[in-house]
């Protein structure tokens, strides 16, 4: 069983569903530290170029608290501004129609958590792009260890055989620990496409909605394009991973922050 995980994003970007859709299972890894790295925010084009939608968080005492813990800060009216700015900027896309009303819906609930607003329109961005995944928490689970251990417990206590990391996590996983435990390690190489765009120059790296609203139903078809397929993933085994250089294996040099990079 091929297993990924990552932190609770807000409107992820393509390379996010790329590794879910290499997968059978996917951890939304919520009890991660808070830390002021960007997940709470991502990025759409609009007519003067791009601009972040950033869910403003309750920070106080965030040093403390896991990302499931982590309360919206809905003093301010962000829904109504980030339902606008959607609207504004991809009113004339060609699938507007087709997901406005989700998100109109969305942004007319009341969300005291992040990461409930999160979780729920990953399942709904997973259900468009027709991914079909076993869904789980890490907040329900009990993973030990820190680094690249706890990610290996993360996977005996999944069933994982298989782990995709992002692209940064080759710096510092213990390979020897994860093959000597029957996991093979995967880290991704995630080359963007190009796709039809509103508002001139193609821009990259963009959040999902940008790709949903310009391709619709082809979505999955173009975040796969140029990129290694589940089926030649699978049918690579052990030959396709990528061996982590001698001298940056030790976590114990890395910081917190760079830790976090696990699941990038």
């Amino acid at each position: 069983m091929i297993l990924t995980a990552h932190q609770p994003t807000y409107l992820p970007w393509l390379a996010f569903f790329h590794k879910i859709a290499l997968s059978d299972a996917f951890c939304s890894f919520d009890i991660a530290q808070y830390r002021r790295r960007g997940f709470n925010r991502n990025t759409i084009k609009t007519a003067q170029g791009t601009c972040f939608l950033t869910v403003p968080l309750l920070t106080h005492g965030y040093r403390e608290k896991q990302l499931w813990q982590m309360e919206i800060d809905n003093s301010t009216d962000w829904r109504s501004k980030h339902f606008r700015s959607l609207m504004v900027s991809y009113k004339h896309a060609p699938f507007w129609s087709s997901y406005a009303d989700f998100f109109e819906d969305v942004y007319k609930r009341d969300w005291k958590y992040f990461s409930e607003l999160t979780d729920y329109i990953l399942l709904w961005f997973l259900k468009e792009l027709d991914i079909k995944v076993r869904y789980s928490k890490a907040s329900e689970m009990h993973f030990e260890g820190k680094g690249s251990e706890l990610v290996l417990d993360m996977c005996k206590k999944l069933g994982a055989d298989a782990y995709i990391f992002g692209a940064f996590g080759k710096r510092y996983v213990k390979t020897k620990d994860f093959k000597g435990a029957g996991v093979q390690p995967y880290f991704q190489d995630y080359h963007y496409p190009k796709y039809p765009q509103q508002w001139g120059e193609f821009v990259s790296k963009l959040s999902i909605v940008d790709l949903l609203f310009n391709c619709g139903g082809k979505s999955l078809e173009v975040l796969m394009e140029g990129n290694i397929q589940r089926e030649e993933l699978v049918k690579s085994g052990a030959e396709s991973a990528q061996e982590i250089p001698s001298g940056i294996s030790d976590q114990s040099e890395l910081d917190q922050s760079e830790l976090d990079d696990l699941w990038q």
